[in-house]
């Protein structure tokens, strides 16, 4: 009996976390296995780069090879499991440390310094002291380095030491391994919970049907489980799996990163092949769920494996201020070799004035001495050494340092917490955390990020019949959960019939079998062992379900809606055929289709883990199916009656969706369903009396209170794969159609009455992005029919309906109006933010269903163009699909996103919004969150023409320009009158802009990004929907490298990983779609609203401070290194000191480095409760205010001047008096040292007790240091002496008036300059230090005046309501668009002579605009075609705005409009080609 012993442990920093893992007692000494390990280890390289060559992969079983014949196994040139994620080794530590450390160019600058030192013609120091700066950084980073290496070697062999079974040839069994004794062709059987240790291709399930599950969190974040199927042929699980038998060899494609593709086939010994895909690979790091064991053969190991292949850590980026820093360093070396250069012309010319040689110029062996020039050579090396710390050793090490303590401060923030998940911000990236104060561009995905992610069914149609679901409304309003206790909403959750007959039950449940449970499934034979169950990453019953909240749950059904399947729930059981038969058919079928056609996984709540495979038994209701037919024969009048009067809800739709039009039109439907004369006339208005209605309701709720609740026992947990999934069959089990149990082959789900379904499940053709929809084909357990139930994007969906047929007019008007009345509905819940599906159904005969089944099956074994030949059967299948209705799904807004959009909008960040969804819903959302506003004029251009394209670009960049040459004098002239001024002009109008996924392909294609993106520089934001997440990333490396802006990109899911890694900073939010953004992020967060904070509060913080800092180490080093320069010019430039050189090393690493280290994490600036009120401030960073070339240059003369200053002064107080050296230098380096922190003081802007502890603890260490070493120091440097200096000094009153009066000398331009900006200065930075001066209540009132003021000299819209009305009125003819706010207008143009726009056309809205304040003028230019309007003519094939068809200039704009308003086709699905928009 083997036993393992779970421990806590981690996998790896980038792949796995929060991970369970084992110390195993693994049988590692097996004879074979050592030697295999040696053999991989001796052929290594070589053969690998072989097999690189070969885009196939062939494995085979490893039993027929023993350890005699492994040389023989083709297997062995694969890498073995083994993971090695270290950077050293003992041995290569060093060489490779130092090698990596010579990356940056100021160590190699050091270290040939140091070295240049040791040439004793040129040294200036002492050799060996040259070394210890330059030794004692490296050392830092060396130690930095070896301690994270360590900390991933001791997770590597946690690792590899893991324990699995792999089958042994010897033993006939499973025997217990370490990960890194897994190879390539093993065979390795996995128990529930355990973690999967490599690729691994699955053969056997103990699962009855084939099935296993994983759950993928250590992999990619996502709690939900996945299944994966035996490869076909392997299915038929009736025997145990016996590893020797199998004789196939597998053919499978090169490792590879994508996790979610995979191909390839199997071939038996027979030569038949098997194809299989990723359906059939278990990945490394994932963990079995909810199956007893599997087996499988390993196909990828090790580094080979996909999340190893993933595991590439992330992008190294390079913050602007590092990349501005390195251009300073240069100058500062150019800088370095002009003073270099005068010190050896100095000494040139110096060595060339004497007559005779000077005694202090020794000759060579020879007696020859050097040439002016020679010597002048050599003393620019001297001058090297002695001025090198010009360019700041410890400025990089100072920078982590600083970073470290930015970082540490942000992770500490409360107000960066989300109390509610628990979660913290993280910052993964430590080196760009002054990127967060500098953005320009924000690219933002919108599920998830702006939303929720909580998907909650809000609405739907059923055969164009349109279910406001007021109550659901209400509830969501108010955000209260809902009383599960309360009888009502039990009433309406679980009302239930009994079954008409209850021996259909087992006609119901054919094939199912008893509910698998976690430790009583089918156990496999495990051969010669038992084994303890190993706990997961968490414990089973704990685990929450993933999009399970109450608010998804929880739907509150509607009334009408209600009633309708209360009715057709009677009708169903075949008590009467002859009422609305169709409208009932749909109803079931529409509900059937939510609950059946997902994939989602059922288990109890109890139990969240344990998959429910059978229905539990259903108790038989007390009702008799005599007192239902009694009750019945009641209702059968009323019903039919209550059905023509059903009428709209009390939430209206708009002009359209009017109770009255709605009645109409479902009596016009209804008489088409029911009479042969075809709406001949309304047939039932003799029956809408009051009476039947109130028979109706009576009859049904005593129908109802008569039943007995049979409810299902427990409550379901439903695990999806996404949110609509999940809200879509929580909407199905809000009428009663609850889905109870699913398999691979069978669903079953109960009815309203009771009564259990049980379909089989032929095929399940999944959800992708290119057919944008999925589809199950089941069989009807009581029809017997193949019915294709389909959901899908409405875009996608509407194209493949079915058109009526000819000769039955009655059905196609019917269809017709169905679709037209619900792709109206479909357009109004986009206009309102909600996700739409379109839902449908298509019946197969036996014959055609069998043709496309063998199709379907010779695409799944295909080997080559796989993935397009299933994509080609499914396209095939689903076509000519009846259509049951649609839904509308709210994504809520996340808390504070509005506002935070707003702000940062302030702070002069435009926005854009990148999404996969569609154009309607996008745009809606942006109104919501205040990314588009009412006044905005939004351009919408969609078209799939490059010229076309091209010719709209130019059209609305001609217009935007136009519209900014008259607001460049405006806006010039309102900048410099006085504040006090108001402007009474029009506001500044604001552009955005719309564009879908097609129009981006042709504008990278095309080569149009530069108009495209001098376009969005006039837009202040953008709107790119249905987008991949390749032209996300492509749009957000075309503004980062065309424009050089500071770009920052934000999502939550997989699809946004390429969009954050390919912006200068990535953000991810830890939300509902897993963990792979927070993977690839480099700060994540929780909400949206946190971006507020970071960015405009800590961000500006870290870039001010981090730039403030490093300008001070410039000048630091300049102004101290130059007190050096200007002593050369009174030594003769001989490169000597005045200075004692471990005080010159002592003073950058010691006195002056903790200073500014505390000044870059501490310092504030300004309050962030300021930083918040004003945005604005934000913009400092964004123009690299604080550090910029020219602030640069400004510091260095400064430090110039200072140099001077604390040079001379002691220089005229000293001259003509018997001072040595040491001594003359000691008060110049004492001086230096005060006027350097004191200069930092003036900066410090925050000062707190740890400000002043350093500055004290600096100068007090320095006066402790000098003293001891000038007592002990007798003979360090000879032949100048140090001894005693500092005592001496200290006695002597000038010594006291120089370090007095030249840091003030020094000092005072520089304050004079700050005295004088903060008095007369009138920038927004410089009022915003003022205010945090002030008490709070007079501080915000000041800070509301400014705001005021800002929007006055702004032309802000500052409007009354009264005002706005009247604006309103003025447009109203031009407000028809279909889904922009009733300031744009929308009109499909299909008139060719009315075609064209020009900017004349234009012209004639302008009048509005003195007026209005601004205008709007929206066109929508359809592409026509003969077959949807034969009036286009020859044009239809030309894009309207091309301008061979220009509007006259007497052409009145508005009356076009107006004329063509009426031509809109409200019943097409189809979005316009190109639009438009102005």
């Amino acid at each position: 009996m083997m036993s393992r012993k779970s421990v806590p442990g981690c996998f790896s920093r980038m792949i796995w976390k929060k991970h369970f893992f084992k110390e195993t007692c693994c049988r590692c000494g097996v004879s074979d296995t050592e030697i295999q390990n040696e053999e991989l280890e001796k052929r290594g390289k070589v053969k690998k780069r072989k097999k690189k060559n070969e885009n196939k992969r062939v494995v085979v079983s490893n039993l027929a090879f023993g350890s005699k014949k492994w040389k023989e196994n083709p297997n062995r040139h694969y890498d073995s499991n083994k993971v090695k994620t270290t950077k050293y080794t003992i041995l290569t530590f060093l060489p490779k440390n130092i090698y990596e450390q010579f990356h940056r160019f100021a160590n190699i600058y050091f270290v040939v310094v140091a070295l240049l030192n040791f040439v004793p013609v040129v040294n200036a120091f002492q050799p060996g002291v040259s070394m210890i700066p330059i030794c004692a950084i490296m050392a830092m980073t060396a130690i930095k380095d070896a301690w994270e290496d360590f900390q991933r070697y001791k997770l590597d062999k946690e690792i590899n030491h893991m324990g699995c079974y792999i089958y042994s040839r010897e033993e006939r069994a499973y025997v217990e391994k370490c990960w890194k004794d897994v190879r390539v062709g093993d065979f390795v059987q996995l128990q529930c919970n355990e973690t999967i240790p490599a690729d691994i291709l699955l053969l056997y399930s103990s699962d009855q049907n084939g099935v296993c599950h994983l759950e993928t969190a250590n992999l990619d974040g996502e709690t939900n489980l996945k299944q994966r199927q035996v490869v076909m042929g392997f299915s038929s699980q009736n025997t145990s799996f016996e590893p020797e038998f199998f004789q196939n060899t597998i053919i499978c494609e090169m490792p590879n990163n994508d996790l979610n593709k995979f191909k390839g086939y199997m071939e038996q010994p027979n030569h038949e092949r098997i194809g299989f895909n990723i359906e059939s690979l278990l990945l490394r790091g994932c963990t079995i769920r909810n199956t007893e064991a599997v087996i499988g053969i390993v196909i990828y190991t090790g580094h080979e494996t996909k999340a190893m292949l993933n595991n590439n850590g992330p992008r190294y980026k390079r913050s602007k201020i590092e990349r501005r820093m390195n251009m300073d360093i240069f100058l500062c070396a150019g800088l370095l070799f002009v003073m270099c250069l005068v010190g050896a012309i100095g000494h040139g010319i110096w060595t060339g004035n004497f007559s005779m040689h000077p005694p202090y110029d020794v000759p060579n062996e020879s007696g020859n001495f050097l040439s002016p020039v020679l010597a002048g050579f050599y003393m620019f090396l001297t001058m090297i050494i002695l001025l090198q710390v010009l360019i700041p050793i410890s400025l990089y090490v100072s920078i982590e340092l600083v970073k470290l303590g930015q970082v540490f401060l942000i992770h500490s923030d409360i107000d960066l917490y989300d109390e509610e998940a628990d979660l913290p911000i993280q910052c993964r990236a430590l080196n760009i955390t002054e990127d967060l104060g500098q953005i320009q561009y924000i690219f933002s995905d919108k599920t998830g990020t702006l939303t929720e992610n909580k998907m909650v069914f809000r609405r739907c149609t059923i055969d164009g019949i349109e279910f406001s679901h007021q109550e659901n409304a209400r509830r969501l309003e108010t955000h209260k959960e809902l009383d599960l206790d309360d009888e009502d909403f039990a009433r309406l959750q679980h009302f239930t019939l009994p079954p008409v007959n209850i021996e259909r039950l087992t006609t119901y449940k054919q094939g199912t079998t008893r509910p698998l449970r976690r430790c009583q499934s089918a156990r496999a034979n495990f051969q010669g062992h038992t084994r303890n169950r190993s706990l997961g990453r968490r414990d089973s019953n704990q685990s929450q379900v993933a999009f399970s909240s109450t608010i998804e749950k929880d739907v509150a059904p509607d009334s009408r809606l209600l009633r309708r399947v209360r009715e057709a729930a009677l009708q169903t059981e075949n008590l009467s055929p002859f009422i609305h038969m169709k409208t009932s058919s749909s109803l079931t079928d529409f509900f059937l289709a939510l609950a059946i056609c997902n994939t989602v996984l059922v288990s109890t709540a109890t139990k969240p883990r344990q998959r429910v495979t059978v229905p539990p038994p259903v108790k038989p209701s007390g009702i008799t199916l005599e007192r239902i037919h009694q009750i019945f024969q009641r209702l059968k009048l009323a019903s039919l009656s209550q059905s023509f009067s059903s009428s709209q809800s009390s939430s209206e739709l708009g002009a359209s969706f009017s109770a009255k039009n709605t009645e109409l039109h479902l009596a016009a439907l209804d008489c088409c369903d029911n009479d042969d004369d075809c709406c001949a006339s309304s047939r039932g208005d003799g029956l809408q009396g009051k009476g039947s209605t109130d028979i109706a309701s009576a009859s049904l709720d005593e129908v109802f209170k008569s039943v007995t609740n049979s409810s299902l026992p427990t409550d379901f947990c439903y695990e999806a794969e996404s949110p609509d999934e999940a809200a879509l069959v929580y909407a199905a089990q809000a009428y009663s159609f609850t889905l109870v149990s699913r398999t691979p082959e069978q669903v079953t789900v109960r009815l309203p009455q009771g009564t259990l379904l049980t379909f089989d499940i032929l095929y399940t053709l999944g959800f992708d992005s290119v057919r944008k929809r999925m589809s199950v084909v089941v069989r009807h357990p009581l029809t017997k029919e193949i019915v294709v139930y389909t959901k899908g994007a409405d875009s996608v969906m509407m194209d493949l309906l079915e058109d009526s047929a000819k000769d039955d007019i009655c059905a196609e008007r019917r269809m017709k109006r169905i679709k037209e009345k619900t792709q109206k509905h479909l357009d109004y819940y986009a206009r309102h933010g909600l996700r739409t599906l379109c839902i449908a159904k298509k019946v197969l005969n036996e014959d055609d269903f069998q043709k496309w089944a063998n199709f379907r099956r010779e695409a799944e074994a295909a080997i080559d163009n796989r993935d397009e030949l299933l994509m080609e059967t499914a396209q095939h299948l689903e076509m000519k699909l009846t259509l049951l209705g649609a839904t509308g799904i709210e994504d809520r807004l996340q808390d504070g996103v509005p506002d935070t959009i707003a702000a940062l909008r302030e702070a002069g960040i435009q926005i854009w919004v990148l999404t996969g969804d569609k154009q309607e819903t996008a745009v809606n959302i942006a109104y919501s969150c205040k990314l588009l506003n009412q006044r905005d004029s939004v351009f919408t251009i969609n078209t799939d023409n490059k010229k076309t394209c091209e010719s709209l670009l130019n059209l609305t960049l001609e217009e935007v320009r136009k519209n900014y040459e008259v607001e460049k004098p405006q806006r010039k002239f309102f900048g410099i009158i006085p504040t006090s001024f108001s402007a009474s002009g029009a506001p500044v109008p604001e552009f955005g802009l719309v564009i879908d996924g097609r129009t981006l392909s042709i504008i990278f294609q095309g080569g149009l990004e530069e108009k495209f993106l001098l376009l969005t520089k006039h837009c202040r934001s953008v709107l790119c929907c249905r987008s991949t997440p390749l032209q996300k990333s492509m749009v957000v490396k075309l503004v980062r490298r065309q424009l050089k802006a500071m770009t920052l990109s934000i999502g939550d899911g997989a699809n946004d990983v390429s969009m954050i890694q390919a912006a200068d900073v990535g953000i991810g939010i830890s939300g509902q779609e897993g963990m792979q953004a927070v993977m690839a992020s480099d700060f994540a967060i929780s909400r949206f609203k946190h971006l507020k904070k970071l960015l405009l509060v800590h961000g500006h913080w870290c870039y001010t401070r981090l730039a403030k800092m490093v300008i001070y180490f410039f000048y630091k080093n300049v102004s101290y290194v130059n007190l050096l320069f200007w002593y050369q010019f009174f030594c003769g430039f001989s490169g000597t000191t005045m200075i004692d050189y471990w005080q010159m090393i002592f003073f950058n690493l010691f006195f002056t480095s903790m200073p500014p280290l505390l000044f870059g994490v501490l310092d504030k600036d300004v309050s962030a409760e300021t930083l918040l009120d004003l945005p604005e401030l934000y913009k400092s960073g964004q123009t690299s205010k604080i550090y910029r070339l020219s602030t640069f240059i400004i510091t260095m003369l400064d430090a110039f001047y200072q140099s001077l200053v604390c040079f001379f002064v002691p220089y005229f107080m000293y001259q003509d008096s018997d001072i040595d050296v040491l001594s003359f230098g000691n008060p110049i380096n004492t001086i230096s040292l005060l006027t350097i922190l004191l200069h930092l003081a003036i900066e410090i802007k925050t000062w707190t007790l740890s400000h002043l502890i350093t500055m004290i603890s600096s100068v007090v260490f320095y006066f402790v240091f000098s003293l001891i070493y000038n007592a002990v120091c007798v003979i360090c440097n000879p032949p100048t002496n140090p001894y005693w200096i500092m005592e001496k000094q200290i006695s002597d009153p000038t010594f006291y008036l120089l370090c007095f009066i030249t840091p003030v000398i020094a000092l005072l331009p520089r304050f004079f300059i700050f005295a004088l900006r903060g008095t007369f200065g009138t920038t927004l930075y410089l009022k915003a230090q003022q205010l945090d001066k002030l008490p709070r209540g007079q501080k915000d009132l000041e800070i509301q005046k400014l705001r005021s003021r800002k929007e006055t000299t702004s032309g802000a819209p500052v409007a009354s309501s009264a005002s706005n009305y009247d604006l309103e009125q003025n447009i109203s003819h031009l407000c028809a668009s279909p889904f922009l706010p009733p300031a744009a207008a929308s009109v499909s143009h299909r008139d060719p002579e009315s075609q064209g726009l020009s900017a004349s056309g234009v012209n004639p809205l302008r009048k509005h605009t003195p007026e209005e304040g601004y205008y709007f003028f929206n066109k929508w230019a359809e592409e026509g075609s003969a077959a949807t309007n034969s009036s286009a003519g020859p044009f239809s094939g030309h894009h309207p705005l091309i301008p061979s068809k220009v509007t006259t200039p007497g052409q009145d704009g508005s009356k076009l409009t107006k004329d063509n308003a009426h031509n809109f086709n409200h019943g097409s699905h189809r979005r316009s080609v190109s639009a438009v928009t102005l």
